[in-house]
Protein backbone atom coordinates (compact mmCIF):
# COMPACT_ATOMS: atom_id res chain seq x y z
CA UNK A 1 0.00 0.00 0.00
CA UNK A 2 1.34 3.10 -1.14
CA UNK A 3 1.32 6.34 1.16
CA UNK A 4 -1.22 8.00 -0.11
CA UNK A 5 -3.33 4.99 -0.27
CA UNK A 6 -2.75 4.53 3.63
CA UNK A 7 -3.63 8.64 4.11
CA UNK A 8 -6.97 7.89 2.27
CA UNK A 9 -7.60 4.93 4.57
CA UNK A 10 -7.10 7.02 7.77
CA UNK A 11 -9.39 9.57 6.31
CA UNK A 12 -12.10 7.36 5.59
CA UNK A 13 -11.41 4.87 8.80
CA UNK A 14 -12.18 8.52 10.25
CA UNK A 15 -15.22 9.20 8.55
CA UNK A 16 -16.40 5.59 8.67
CA UNK A 17 -16.50 5.95 12.93
CA UNK A 18 -18.34 8.89 13.03
CA UNK A 19 -15.90 11.12 14.59
CA UNK A 20 -17.09 14.59 15.75
CA UNK A 21 -14.81 16.90 13.68
CA UNK A 22 -16.18 20.04 15.88
CA UNK A 23 -14.54 18.78 18.78
CA UNK A 24 -10.63 19.86 19.57
CA UNK A 25 -9.66 16.15 18.94
CA UNK A 26 -11.78 15.92 16.18
CA UNK A 27 -9.88 18.74 14.56
CA UNK A 28 -6.77 17.73 15.52
CA UNK A 29 -7.39 14.68 13.87
CA UNK A 30 -8.69 15.83 10.48
CA UNK A 31 -5.50 18.10 10.12
CA UNK A 32 -2.77 15.62 11.05
CA UNK A 33 -4.82 13.14 8.62
CA UNK A 34 -4.86 15.73 5.77
CA UNK A 35 -1.17 16.68 6.61
CA UNK A 36 -0.36 12.92 5.82
CA UNK A 37 -2.25 13.22 2.87
CA UNK A 38 0.19 16.26 1.35
CA UNK A 39 3.02 14.73 2.68
CA UNK A 40 2.28 11.66 0.69
CA UNK A 41 1.83 13.39 -2.42
CA UNK A 42 5.29 15.41 -2.61
CA UNK A 43 7.09 11.93 -1.43
CA UNK A 44 5.22 10.52 -4.86
CA UNK A 45 6.32 13.28 -6.66
CA UNK A 46 9.74 13.51 -5.40
CA UNK A 47 9.68 9.39 -6.17
CA UNK A 48 8.55 10.13 -9.68
CA UNK A 49 11.09 13.36 -10.56
CA UNK A 50 13.91 10.65 -8.57
CA UNK A 51 13.55 7.78 -10.76
CA UNK A 52 13.01 10.85 -14.25
CA UNK A 53 16.83 11.43 -12.97
CA UNK A 54 18.16 7.99 -12.99
CA UNK A 55 16.88 7.38 -16.28
CA UNK A 56 18.61 10.12 -18.32
CA UNK A 57 21.61 9.40 -15.78
CA UNK A 58 21.15 5.93 -17.58
CA UNK A 59 21.31 7.67 -20.99
CA UNK A 60 24.43 10.06 -20.07
CA UNK A 61 25.77 7.09 -18.86
CA UNK A 62 25.38 4.85 -22.02
CA UNK A 63 26.36 7.88 -24.31
CA UNK A 64 29.62 8.61 -21.89
CA UNK A 65 30.08 4.71 -22.75
CA UNK A 66 29.92 4.78 -26.40
CA UNK A 67 32.20 8.34 -26.38
CA UNK A 68 34.62 6.64 -24.43
CA UNK A 69 34.86 3.61 -26.41
CA UNK A 70 35.01 6.00 -29.71
CA UNK A 71 38.23 7.61 -28.18
CA UNK A 72 39.80 4.24 -26.93
CA UNK A 73 39.74 3.32 -30.73
CA UNK A 74 41.24 6.68 -31.67
CA UNK A 75 44.05 6.13 -29.06
CA UNK A 76 45.05 3.11 -29.89
CA UNK A 77 45.33 3.91 -33.74
CA UNK A 78 46.92 7.20 -32.58
CA UNK A 79 49.81 4.95 -30.63
CA UNK A 80 50.12 2.67 -33.54
CA UNK A 81 50.65 5.44 -35.84
CA UNK A 82 53.12 7.06 -33.18
CA UNK A 83 55.29 3.41 -32.63
CA UNK A 84 55.59 2.74 -36.39
CA UNK A 85 56.96 6.94 -36.95
CA UNK A 86 59.37 5.77 -34.11
CA UNK A 87 60.52 2.85 -35.53
CA UNK A 88 61.70 5.20 -38.75
CA UNK A 89 63.90 6.56 -36.09
CA UNK A 90 67.16 4.84 -35.64
CA UNK A 91 69.23 5.31 -32.09
CA UNK A 92 72.98 5.39 -34.10
CA UNK A 93 74.09 8.45 -34.25
CA UNK A 94 76.47 7.75 -37.06
CA UNK A 95 73.90 7.68 -39.42
CA UNK A 96 72.02 10.98 -38.78
CA UNK A 97 73.06 13.70 -41.86
CA UNK A 98 73.26 16.61 -40.04
CA UNK A 99 72.85 18.47 -43.39
CA UNK A 100 75.18 20.90 -45.46
CA UNK A 101 76.07 22.79 -41.88
CA UNK A 102 79.75 24.16 -41.84
CA UNK A 103 81.82 23.64 -38.28
CA UNK A 104 82.79 26.53 -36.47
CA UNK A 105 86.47 27.20 -34.90
CA UNK A 106 87.33 29.64 -32.65
CA UNK A 107 90.73 30.68 -33.50
CA UNK A 108 92.70 33.50 -30.91
CA UNK A 109 94.76 35.56 -32.50
CA UNK A 110 98.44 35.35 -31.16
CA UNK A 111 98.84 39.38 -31.75
CA UNK A 112 95.93 40.94 -30.18
CA UNK A 113 93.91 38.10 -28.48
CA UNK A 114 90.71 38.32 -30.21
CA UNK A 115 88.84 35.07 -30.34
CA UNK A 116 87.95 35.00 -34.13
CA UNK A 117 85.09 32.61 -35.20
CA UNK A 118 85.70 30.78 -38.64
CA UNK A 119 84.08 28.17 -40.59
CA UNK A 120 86.08 25.43 -42.29
CA UNK A 121 86.13 26.66 -45.18
CA UNK A 122 88.34 29.91 -44.03
CA UNK A 123 90.96 27.00 -42.55
CA UNK A 124 90.93 24.97 -45.67
CA UNK A 125 92.05 28.38 -47.39
CA UNK A 126 95.02 28.41 -44.73
CA UNK A 127 94.85 31.94 -44.19
CA UNK A 128 93.12 34.99 -42.67
CA UNK A 129 93.56 38.64 -41.65
CA UNK A 130 92.66 39.24 -38.13
CA UNK A 131 89.80 41.31 -38.32
CA UNK A 132 90.85 43.78 -35.03
CA UNK A 133 94.10 44.03 -36.06
CA UNK A 134 95.25 42.91 -39.48
CA UNK A 135 97.51 40.24 -38.47
CA UNK A 136 97.90 37.99 -41.02
CA UNK A 137 96.85 34.30 -39.49
CA UNK A 138 98.15 31.25 -41.16
CA UNK A 139 96.44 27.77 -40.56
CA UNK A 140 97.70 24.17 -41.29
CA UNK A 141 94.59 22.46 -40.78
CA UNK A 142 94.02 19.02 -41.60
CA UNK A 143 90.70 17.11 -41.32
CA UNK A 144 92.24 13.98 -39.63
CA UNK A 145 93.49 16.24 -37.36
CA UNK A 146 89.69 17.37 -36.94
CA UNK A 147 88.09 14.23 -35.80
Amino acid sequence: MTLTERAAYLKGLREGLNLNTETPEGKLLDAVIDMLKDVALEIEDIEENAECVNDELDLIEDELDAIEEVLDDEFDDYEDEEDDDLEEYDDDEDDFDFGDEEAIYEITCPTCGEVIEVGEAVLLDGAMKCPKCGEDLEFDFDEDDAE
